[in-house]
């Protein structure tokens, strides 16, 4: 844990209050420089994109895109017969088990300028659509969504699983009907399940970088760079490792923020 975890955490930190760099005078002397990186950053206009382009992905994809998929294919697998969970789930599991890189390939054969989609509009009579460089962020969200939904609907399976019969039965004999029964029952019995699953997706979908990379590379110009892109870039490609790894601890701290809220959140209800 020390050398591996927390050596590369301080390491990090470290960094990201000095100029070290990859190439030139920096990558052989360091200096410090206090929180120069920082205030580079906050004037960057790229950084400002990028931040907003972070919580558009973490909104649409994480907290609403697939924890709704999530809940509402294993609300609607409740009850059902065994084979058809089964069946149902090995085809929702099959895009989470996938890699996120070949994940990436398939839904780019999928959706550019010659793919998959814009044949089936072709033979609709429809006119094709560059997804990819007239609808970035939407077409990132949506494979994530596909590709993490997985995840979430074990989560709520298991949830729901647990609410024992008797409760349900004895609303439904009070004359509860379907939908008061799971806004005044369901939901409030699996909300410390929906917390801890809102909180690894959010921390997991922070940390996307492969999908967007592979997609689009952050693009158009920068319409789809998110944190963890924009870090990259800074660190590998501009070679500035000192202010790739302050925009990092932002990242972290972003990070480290929602979860408190949530569980803030979680405790109040309590």
């Amino acid at each position: 844990m020390l050398i591996f975890v927390i050596g590369p955490i301080v390491m990090t930190i470290l960094f990201s209050f000095t100029d070290i760099a990859l190439t030139g005078a920096a990558a052989k002397d360091v200096s410090f420089v206090g929180f120069d990186n920082f205030v580079r950053m906050f004037k960057d206009p790229n950084f400002k994109t990028s931040i907003f382009n972070t919580i558009i992905f973490l909104v649409g994809s994480a907290l609403i895109g697939q924890q709704v998929v999530g809940f509402l294919v294993a609300f609607l697998m409740k009850g059902k017969a065994k084979p058809f969970r089964s069946a149902v789930g090995l085809l929702v599991l099959a895009g989470w088990i996938t890699p996120e890189i070949v994940v990436a390939f398939v839904w780019f054969a999928f959706l550019s300028d010659d793919g998959t989609l814009n044949t089936i509009l072709g033979f609709a009579g429809m006119e094709p659509v560059a997804w990819l460089l007239n609808f970035p962020m939407i077409s990132v969200i949506f494979v994530n969504i596909w590709h993490g939904a997985a995840f979430c609907m074990l989560m709520y399976q298991a949830a729901l699983d647990d609410i024992p019969e008797e409760v349900e039965e004895a609303a439904k004999i009070d004359g509860a009907n379907s939908w008061q029964r799971l806004w005044r029952i369901t939901l409030p019995m699996i909300k410390g399940a929906a917390v801890t699953n809102m909180v690894l997706v959010t921390l997991q979908t922070l940390g996307v970088f492969g999908l967007i990379f592979a997609l689009t590379g952050g693009g158009p110009g920068t319409k789809s760079t998110t944190l963890p892109l924009f870090m990259y870039d800074e660190a590998f490609v501009n070679y500035q490792l000192g202010y790739g790894t302050a925009i990092s601890l932002v990242l972290l701290l972003m990070g480290i923020v929602l979860s408190l809220l949530y569980i803030r959140f979680l405790k109040s209800e309590d």
